[in-house]
């Protein structure tokens, strides 16, 4: 579902993402994590057609993002670190906003909005302006509206940020019900114990290189450990806690 080839991106002579390659399969909820600086932002806005890579390709459902951007677009959502959200519109008004850059057919569209409002516990706050809503709420409109598509690619990067216990415990599952579905969930995260949750693979970042990757099994024999994520990612990484994307 996804894939990337020989991905790089250079920054002033600085590689800021060395050469990855990686196969992401259908249905996955695949992490990627790493270090300070390791490059996973800015991989996931190359991936989200924000940057483009110096050299190498990202595939996602067989398409290259570099050729075919449109088409791209359209099976796929992207929740970022730092979402933007027009406050002066209602829930259900940015909702119905997002449905249109998307060029939504408007057969259907009332109800998928409705079952979007349901399922992440905004109902009685649909007509309510943006800007009264808290940070976590916030957050729950905006994964709710990367899914207004149904897209079959969900890229996130922190995606429980501002999220309390419930709705960060919402969030995951639906992500599980999503990969369930078939649609796959690439996030970007410094949150150990979630990655370890609720990703069936992990692929652990450092210094612009994919370092190790695999399942949690894939991982402990990689890093020569028994134990936890975080056992396993401070001794990958040399003891470098993860921390905000760069």
């Amino acid at each position: 579902m996804i894939r990337f080839e020989n991905l790089t991106k250079i920054y002033r002579g600085t590689k800021a993402v060395d050469n990855l390659n990686l196969n992401v399969p259908r249905g996955t909820i695949f992490g990627f994590i790493g270090p300070n600086g390791a490059g996973k932002t800015t991989t996931i806005k190359m991936m989200a057609g924000v940057l483009k890579p110096t050299r190498g390709k990202i595939y996602i459902n067989g398409l290259d993002i570099a050729r075919e951007p449109s088409k791209v677009k359209r099976i796929v959502g992207f929740i970022p670190d730092r979402p933007f959200l027009y406050e002066k519109l209602s829930g259900i008004e940015f909702l119905r906003f997002k449905a249109g850059l998307y060029r939504m057919k408007e057969n259907r569209l009332d109800e998928r909005i409705a079952d979007l409002l349901s399922l992440f516990e905004l109902t009685d706050w649909a007509d309510e302006l943006i800007e009264s809503y808290s940070h976590g709420m916030k957050q729950r409109l905006i994964i709710a509206s990367a899914m207004i598509h149904k897209p079959r690619v969900i890229i996130v990067d922190e995606p429980m940020v501002g999220l309390d216990p419930k709705g960060a415990k919402l969030v995951k599952e639906i992500f599980k019900e999503w990969a369930n579905d078939g649609a796959t969930v690439f996030m970007s995260t410094h949150t150990l114990a979630l990655a370890q949750e609720v990703c069936q693979q992990i692929a652990i970042v450092d210094k612009g290189r994919i370092v190790a990757s695999g399942t949690s099994e894939d991982l402990k024999k990689q890093a020569g450990v028994e134990g936890n994520l975080e056992s396993i990612f401070l001794k990958i990484t040399g003891g470098q806690y993860p921390g905000e994307n760069v």
